[in-house]
């Protein structure tokens, strides 16, 4: 069953708006991986075995694949974009936007993989946020997050 859009699209400001609110964590995070979580129960997500499998699955949890490229494989790790337009767009709060990708987060968890946000359209000028993602068994302390470079600059 595909996840309509209808409904993705309506959760997303919810999610902005929870996400936005640090003092809100104590519910925006459990919120974020139910909803994670019920998606992968909608759309029957399997536990993959490849970095490359594991990024298809991820892929296919959305309303259309188009909206998340993968853009390349190198090694251990697939790299993707996220093309659907943020409520934090711009705003700078990159501390939301690791909050709210606590949905994507979960929904890896489950497929055996694990992702980091390496560029987040809440940062000024940017349009598409760019991530990655590796098996759950392989570090990911080499990327840096971008709400820990937002952090530091």
């Amino acid at each position: 069953m595909r996840v309509p859009k209808q409904l993705f699209m309506a959760i997303v400001p919810v999610s902005a708006w929870f996400s936005s609110r640090p003092w809100l964590n104590f519910v925006t995070r459990p919120l974020m991986r139910g909803l994670g979580a019920a998606t992968m129960r909608m759309r029957r997500a399997q536990p993959q075995t490849t970095v490359e499998e594991i990024g298809r699955e991820w892929q296919r949890m959305f309303p259309s694949r188009t909206g998340v490229p993968i853009t390349r494989v190198e090694d251990d790790t697939v790299y993707a974009e996220i093309h659907i337009a943020c409520p934090h767009r711009g705003t700078g709060n990159v501390e939301g936007c690791y909050r709210m990708m606590e949905y994507d987060r979960k929904m890896l968890e489950g497929i055996g993989g694990q992702l980091v946000v390496l560029r987040s359209q809440a940062e000024p000028g940017v349009e598409v946020c760019q991530v990655a993602m590796r098996r759950a068994d392989v570090s990911v302390d080499d990327l840096v997050p971008a709400h820990v470079r937002a952090r530091r600059s």
